[in-house]
C-alpha cells in the first residue's frame, strides 16, 4: 500500500470504531491482529481485561462493546496528526469522554498502526497511564524500578 492508502485505511477504521458494529470493525483487522497498550493501564484495569489483546475477535469486542461500557457519553477525539510511511501509520489524538463512574476524562494518545495485506495487523498505544488512573478513580499500580548496571549512567561519547 502507498502511504496515502495506509493513512486512508486507518482513518476509515477510526470512523468504524465509534459505530459499535462488530462486523464493520472486524473487517479492518487481520485474524491474528494485536493491540498492545501499556501494562496496567487504567482502561484495562477498570474493565478487568488485558493490556495486550490478541486476535481480531478480542480487539473487536473491546472496540464494539467494552470501550462503551467504560466511556459512556461525550466521547470526542481531537486528531492532531496522521502520519504515514508505507504500511505504518502514526496517529496523535486527544480523547475526552464521560466515564461510567462520572467525572471527566481527557488524555493524549499516540497510536502506531502496522498494516499487513491491507488490514491492521498491530496497534501500539501510548498514553499517560498515571493520569488515566486518576481520572478513572484509581491509582496507578506501582511499577518496580530496575537498573541493568550499578553506578552512574554512562556519559555520552565526545564528538570525534
Amino acid at each position: 500500500m502507498t502511504s496515502e492508502q495506509s493513512r486512508d485505511l486507518v482513518r476509515r477504521a477510526w470512523r468504524s470504531f465509534s459505530s459499535r458494529d462488530a462486523d464493520t470493525i472486524a473487517a479492518f483487522f487481520t485474524a491474528d491482529a494485536e493491540w498492545l497498550a501499556p501494562a496496567g493501564n487504567a482502561t484495562a484495569t477498570a474493565l478487568g481485561g488485558p493490556s495486550h489483546m490478541v486476535g481480531r475477535d478480542a480487539i473487536t469486542r473491546f472496540l464494539a462493546v467494552d470501550f462503551h461500557r467504560l466511556f459512556v457519553a461525550d466521547v470526542s477525539l481531537d486528531f492532531r496528526g496522521f502520519y504515514a510511511d508505507g504500511d505504518v501509520v502514526v496517529v496523535e489524538e486527544t480523547m475526552t469522554a464521560t466515564p461510567a463512574g462520572g467525572g471527566s476524562y481527557r488524555n493524549d494518545y499516540c497510536f502506531v498502526f502496522e498494516l499487513r495485506d491491507g488490514r491492521i495487523h498491530r496497534v501500539r498505544e501510548y498514553l499517560d497511564t498515571a493520569a488515566g488512573h486518576r481520572m478513572l478513580g484509581g491509582s496507578a499500580p506501582a511499577q518496580p524500578v530496575t537498573r541493568e548496571r550499578s553506578g552512574p549512567p554512562p556519559r555520552p561519547a565526545a564528538p570525534a
